[in-house]
């Protein structure tokens, strides 16, 4: 059976034939890609072809797909029982990697997905700080739960609206929305409602609007204002945690966060989500403290050892460089050829994430992403995939380099896209 036979089928039984919305291809058209395996940089599909992957799973396979220390790693935690519910030498050990690689992490929960680590992150906040409301950025998402599918309401100093059906109304009313990267916003929220903030929760490096970067001092205002209110600080490093170093993205920039929800690269390839900060504020959570947080799979042994191994080869081999040097082939020559053909775009990229954004101008915040032309961006992606590469089916996504791409596999790339 090829990719159409198989959609035709799943929609039969899982609504919409998918198990997550973007994989409907909703964004671009078309009929989505079964993958059938994958191996380092490339992917084989249910019609046969192989392809160059620059999604990666949406970034935790860093490495590749099925590293063989990684996948060994599984296997041999998997002959010895895939879940026990009960405590393991392992769990602690990858809490002490995670903690010496993010020395501000003095304590690491880990739970089973980055949404539920940002869930339980948000419900820290509130528990420690006894206040009830949060910010959040116009684009940065955080997960599925009520509170964070919030979109911007029509004021700054108003409530947020649901961007989803099913949401309670009195969840949104706790939530301020602001514009990604403008500080000023988010200093009046403060300044007129600072004792009932909990918390301002925020992505370092957007990456769900496609990729964009905090412009200079944004962050380190949001340190500077949240603390000054008693507000924390939550990082948002799902997507940007050990990203573009063997740490945080906070840590490298030295802007310390109070709590910093980790998830994707941590689990190299299997469902994790950690939520990690000072002794103080993660005492708060039970059973030290009155924040209740529980999962029959966190710490599961099978995704842990799939983490160690990959947070250690991280760690070992840094690959980073190599991710730079050629996302920087990769953003340079699509820039260098969309200026030679005169095409209405531009590639933003840092390390090995990158987005080419369907307009000159440069990319501050959502609405700017909004403003991109998602027709030529689905042109784009089916240009690509017809010639052989894998890239996210949908305009406000980053794409990736892992470590398993090569120059070779650059190259191809755009070849490929010069015939765009």
């Amino acid at each position: 059976m090829n990719s159409a036979q198989w959609f035709e089928r799943a929609q039969k039984v899982i609504p919409g034939g998918v198990n997550s919305p973007v994989r409907a291809f909703n964004g671009v058209g078309g009929t989505p890609v079964y993958f059938k395996s994958g191996k380092g940089a490339k992917v084989q599909t249910e019609d046969g072809t192989e392809l160059i992957d620059f999604c990666g799973s949406w970034g935790p396979l860093i490495l590749g797909h099925a590293r063989d220390e990684v996948v060994e790693a599984v296997s041999k935690a998997a002959a010895n029982g895939l879940s026990f519910g009960a405590n393991t030498a392992a769990e602690t050990e990858f809490a002490e990697l995670v903690t010496s690689l993010v020395p501000e992490m003095e304590m690491v929960r880990l739970v089973s997905s980055g949404t539920e680590a940002v869930m339980t992150a948000v419900r820290l906040a509130r528990g420690y700080t006894g206040r009830r409301k949060i910010i959040k950025f116009d684009g940065c998402y955080h997960g599925h739960s009520d509170y964070l599918l919030v979109a911007s309401g029509s004021g700054l100093l108003t409530g947020g609206i649901s961007s989803s059906a099913g949401v309670s109304p009195a969840a949104t009313e706790e939530v301020f929305v602001a514009p990604y990267n403008n500080l000023a916003a988010v200093q009046e929220i403060l300044k007129a409602n600072g004792d009932e903030i909990a918390a301002v929760i925020v992505e370092p490096i957007a990456g769900n609007m496609g990729l964009v970067e905090p412009e200079p001092g944004f962050l380190e205002g949001l340190r500077a204002a949240t603390a000054e209110c008693g507000t924390l600080l939550i990082f948002d490093e799902v997507i940007n945690g050990f990203r573009l170093a063997p740490t945080t993205f906070g840590h490298t920039i030295g802007v310390e966060a109070d709590i910093t929800t980790l998830g994707k690269i941590i689990g190299g390839g299997m469902p994790i989500g950690a939520i990690g900060g000072n002794t103080k504020i993660m005492s708060t959570l039970a059973p030290l403290g009155p924040v209740y947080q529980a999962g029959t799979l966190s710490g599961n042994p099978v995704a842990v050892a799939a983490g160690m191994k990959t947070l250690e080869l991280l760690r070992d081999e840094s690959p980073y460089l190599k991710m730079e040097i050629l996302g920087k082939r990769l953003a340079d020559g699509i820039n260098r050829i969309a200026t030679e053909k005169g095409l209405d775009l531009h590639c933003a990229q840092r390390g090995g994430m990158f987005t080419p954004f369907f307009r000159k101008q440069a990319v501050h915040n959502l609405d700017d992403s909004k403003a991109c032309d998602q027709k030529a961006h689905a042109a784009y992606f089916h240009h690509m995939l017809d010639h052989g590469f894998y890239t996210p089916p949908s305009g406000f996504e980053v794409a990736f380099v892992s470590a398993a791409h090569s120059q070779e596999h650059i190259d191809a790339f755009l070849k490929a896209f010069e015939k765009m």
